[in-house]
């Protein structure tokens, strides 16, 4: 039976977009919660500005309170040296970084041009690995971006391949707002895998069109075998209008037993930790 890995991300990228500021001591349940399902790596916090995403603020909170099985690595979003100074400090196992297929993106949500990004990024990537720190890129609207429309697939292969350059082990393609068909997503894919081999991809899929399975699906047959997803369907992306919508962590995980992958997740914890999240949402 085939191993697919999947990332859970609801306590950063879930989070983040909720309007109700969540108490710490609820944050640190659910990464809790989600590490007895087994997942090898939780996205547990950001260190971005808390201005701009207030939710976020508490993530060395969070990193100092949670337990830590040795079977889960944590993982933390920085934007740049002084984010990745501070999730280091909180003894983070790997970083996260960030950037666009899309200029209207890149300048919404970073303020700056894709290029401009990169470049920020690089001290920040050779300062992780200089500490043994792996790291993994995210690709942000990777076939439609709310500023700038379809996104052409030649300008994913090129920031993935950058991102690679960079030194970046993993790279996470992020399908933003949920629009993306599958038809979309493998001409996407067809350009990206001219770049790099499946083995360094991740597919990050929102469901606001109701197509996230079909695409991850389609993702499999190209041969990607990581997956990010949210608990529960928590989040999206405060900077994208209409992004709500990521993946239900439970929803894929069943989906890829249907098809015959082997996720290493208890079921049993999962539905309890998706119920957990669900209750961060009500009033």
């Amino acid at each position: 039976m085939t191993d697919v890995e999947i990332v859970e991300v609801g306590p950063r990228d879930g989070l983040q977009n909720e309007p109700r500021l969540i108490p710490t001591p609820h944050k640190t349940a659910l990464v809790d919660a989600l590490a007895v399902a087994g997942f090898r790596r939780i996205e547990a916090a950001s260190f971005v500005s808390p201005r701009r995403v207030p939710q976020m603020e508490d993530g060395a909170a969070v990193l100092a309170a949670i337990r830590r099985p040795e079977r889960t690595g944590f993982v933390a979003l920085v934007p740049n040296l002084r984010g990745y100074e501070a999730a280091h400090a909180a003894r983070v196992d790997e970083i996260a970084v960030f950037t666009a297929a899309s200029e209207g993106f890149a300048k919404a949500n970073l303020n700056c041009t894709i290029a401009e990004s990169l470049d920020r990024l690089a001290p920040v990537v050779r300062a992780a690995h200089g500490d043994g720190l792996p790291v993994r890129g995210y690709v942000s609207v990777v076939t439609d971006c709310p500023f700038d429309g379809p996104t052409a697939p030649s300008a994913v292969g090129r920031v993935a391949a950058a991102l690679r350059d960079m030194g970046c082990d993993e790279i996470s393609l992020g399908e933003t707002l949920g629009r993306g068909t599958p038809e979309r997503v493998e001409a996407m894919l067809r350009a990206v895998l001219e770049e790099l081999s499946p083995d360094r991809l991740a597919g990050h899929f929102h469901d606001t069109g109701g197509r996230a399975l079909d695409n991850v699906e389609v993702a499999l047959q190209h041969g990607l075998r990581i997956f990010d997803a949210s608990i529960a369907g928590l989040g999206g992306c405060p900077f994208a209008p209409g992004a709500a919508g990521n993946v239900a962590t439970e929803a894929l995980h069943d989906r890829l037993v249907a098809l015959g992958y082997h996720t290493g997740l208890d079921p049993v914890a999962l539905a309890r930790a998706a119920t957990f999240a669900r209750s961060l949402r009500e009033p």
